[in-house]
């Protein structure tokens, strides 16, 4: 098993930070290129609510981004202390529907459960924890 930690403040700023941690510590355990920017792709926008939703775009709080190899599946751990995310009031959207009003935004989760293969959420001791998982394939 292996473990890394990426602290960050909340600002979008330190979102390339983010990526090149994913980069880094992704190939460093030989995950194919492709399936890296997929990961990427998933955090960045987890991220990305968690500054926009949680932290209401104030770039002073924190975010901890915690990566476990285990054989060849990656958990990803994202967790802060802004307001919690009501899943209860999430519905996937209606693709046609959403296109033909042109909205923009919003389609963020889709996203992120389109590009891996597990995702969690869990409000626990005053602390959103959101839980990504993929299984690498070669």
């Amino acid at each position: 098993m292996t473990d890394k930690e990426l602290r960050i403040t909340s600002s979008t700023t330190n979102l390339q930070q983010i990526r090149d941690f994913i980069q880094s510590e992704c190939g460093a355990v030989g995950c194919p290129e492709p399936e890296i920017y997929k990961i990427q792709l998933a955090v960045d926008e987890a991220c990305t609510n968690v500054i926009k939703h949680a932290y209401k775009n104030d770039p002073n709080h924190p975010i901890t981004i915690r990566l476990d190899f285990e054989g060849n599946t990656l958990e990803i751990c994202i967790s802060d202390q802004g307001v919690p995310f009501d899943a209860s009031h999430y519905h996937t959207p209606d693709l046609a529907n959403f296109i033909k009003q042109r909205k923009r935004g919003g389609l963020g989760i889709q996203l992120i459960r389109s590009l891996m293969d597990e995702v969690r959420y869990e409000r626990q001791n005053n602390q959103n924890r959101v839980t990504l998982v993929k299984t690498i394939r070669s």
